[in-house]
């Protein structure tokens, strides 16, 4: 713990990339987590395609509220209040791949989601944010998406559908972030999902140092300077403590 600590130390920039781990702590359910009830007879990987949605938008759309509601009831973990702590003192940027929004109610300010978000709803014509209701608490087979009020499209979930590119402007940002940084900090990610996972290497070509906190064997390569086996909750309250 002492030698990441001592990596990390500094006021320049510190750039966090988070995985689903960031957030099991929370509670928040895996893809696969809100498969329950009604949804058993579902693969959750067919729901989440472009073509899934032209072929039936209504089960779809409650497949996501369903999940909104299963992850606007977590709350942050220690981990997301440590990053967002940590902003006191030196400039903070969290790159994350998770589609939740614990990073932001944790207090921190700069996030930039790869995959999107589950409450960032927009027209799936012409793009134009759409504010819908809060999703119910009991789940439904089948919901219409409500109308975009600028043309005839329907609300969309806001995340990345696979088959789906990046969004530029959060992409662009998180390599500006790293080209920026003085230490690079990887929290819950298996380093399998691209081009996410080239971001570490990205830093470590840069000479950035990288520390890396993953309760399993580490999922990157060569570019980390020092693997930390713990949970997100467990190392970063200590390793990010002023």
């Amino acid at each position: 713990m002492s030698k990441a600590r001592l990596a990390l130390t500094g006021g320049g920039p510190l750039v966090v990339l988070t995985g689903a781990g960031m957030s099991a702590e929370s509670g928040v359910p895996t893809f696969r987590d809100a498969r329950t009830g009604l949804w058993e007879r579902y693969d959750p990987t067919a729901l989440a395609t472009p073509e899934a949605w032209e072929r039936d938008r209504d089960t779809v759309w409650a497949w996501y509220r369903w999940r909104e509601h299963l992850v606007g009831a977590a709350r942050p973990n220690a981990g997301h209040l440590a990053i967002a702590r940590a902003a006191a003192g030196r400039p903070v940027v969290v790159v994350t791949q998770n589609v939740d929004d614990l990073h932001e109610r944790a207090g921190s300010e700069q996030v930039h989601h790869l995959h999107g978000s589950l409450f960032d709803h927009r027209c799936d014509a012409c793009g134009t944010p759409i504010e819908v209701e809060e999703p119910a608490a009991e789940p439904v087979s089948r919901l219409a998406p409500p109308e975009c009020p600028r043309c005839p499209g329907r609300a969309r979930p806001g995340v990345v559908w696979f088959g789906e590119s990046l969004p530029v402007q959060p992409w662009e940002s998180a390599v500006d972030a790293i080209s920026a940084a003085s230490a690079v900090l990887v929290v819950g990610t298996s380093g399998l999902v691209y081009p996410a996972a080239s971001l570490p290497a990205l830093a470590a070509d840069c000479g950035t140092p990288v520390i890396e906190v993953n309760p399993g064997p580490s999922g990157l390569g060569s570019e980390v300077t020092l693997h930390l086996r713990a949970t997100a909750a467990q190392a970063l309250p200590a390793l990010l403590a002023p």
